[in-house]
């Protein structure tokens, strides 16, 4: 029997959707025009790269959205994030608050800001909340 904290911690999902709630909010506060981690079914803006389009090999131009995959890939789409704000866009990142891995220190540590949420989010589609603390990640372009 899997419990919440294994169905959040394990491979077996690592997709779960941003609450529209959460959302709206930064969308309307940034403008966000591109989600580049989403599946068709949960994309979040009209432009988005899907698992086709491989978000990660893709430039991130504007003002972006994203909620990577929470498994082992998660510190390359933060590293993608870092570097497309070095090349100029915004990226705002909806991340599991996990101070003590190498990807925060390496990454989210150079954020121009780190807004740790009150709570814990409750994914589209888990029938529980979170059982780890999550904060919103924002790049921005140098200069910004």
């Amino acid at each position: 029997m899997a419990t919440a904290a294994s169905v959040h911690f394990s491979s077996k999902r690592d997709d779960w959707e941003t609450p529209l709630s959460l959302f709206e909010g930064l969308r309307a506060e940034f403008c966000i025009e591109l989600d580049v981690c989403a599946l068709p079914g949960n994309a979040k803006c009209p432009a988005y790269f899907g698992p086709e389009e491989d978000g990660l090999a893709q430039r991130w131009q504007g003002v972006c959205w994203m909620n990577p995959p929470y498994g082992r890939a998660i510190g390359e789409w933060v590293r993608k994030a870092w570097a497309s704000a070095e090349q100029g866009a915004t990226v705002v990142c909806l991340l599991p608050a996990r101070t003590d891995t190498a990807w925060w220190h390496e990454y989210v540590q150079k954020a121009a800001e780190i807004r740790f949420l009150r709570g814990r989010v409750r994914f589209v589609g888990a029938e529980r909340s979170a059982p780890f603390p999550s904060a919103v990640v924002i790049f921005r372009p140098k200069g910004h």
